[in-house]
């Protein structure tokens, strides 16, 4: 899976530390200008999805495997 492009956030949890993992966030473009909606990050092979009215919240992880399993599925129903 092609690892998309988005804007970088560094993480709040390295306050002032130079040494931290900065995700590139990436936001539907249907979404237009709405605030309502999730986004999309890469770190590794594991994609996170978040909520976009609450960036520094919980996160759900999916491994590449599991996220072509759940499109492969969709797919064919």
């Amino acid at each position: 899976m092609p690892i998309p492009t988005g804007s970088w956030r560094k993480s709040s949890f390295s306050g002032t530390e130079s040494n931290c993992v900065e995700l590139a966030w990436r936001k539907s473009s249907f979404s237009g200008t709405q605030s309502a909606c999730v986004e999309l990050a890469w770190q590794d092979t594991t994609l996170m999805i978040r909520d976009s009215k609450a960036p520094a919240g919980p996160t759900l992880e999916f491994t590449g495997s599991a996220i072509t399993a759940l499109l492969t599925t969709t797919r064919t129903r």
